[in-house]
């Protein structure tokens, strides 16, 4: 799963645990996207995650 390059959001791993608290391993992947961004005045493709999308981090192309 990609990372975000801005501030670095990931895969997060841990336990899904059932109603009779079975627990079974579990992902939970970050809502990344692949956008092209303008870094230092060209357009480049960058993995960014929609929270700094949302916040205005970056700036699309």
């Amino acid at each position: 799963m990609a990372k975000c390059e801005i501030c670095g959001k990931g895969v997060h791993f841990g336990n899904a645990v059932s109603h009779s608290h079975r627990r079974s391993n579990h992902i939970w992947n970050s809502n990344v996207k692949n956008i092209k961004c303008k870094v230092n005045g060209a357009a480049r493709k960058m993995h960014v995650c929609t929270s700094c999308l949302k916040s205005g981090k970056v700036e699309r192309a």
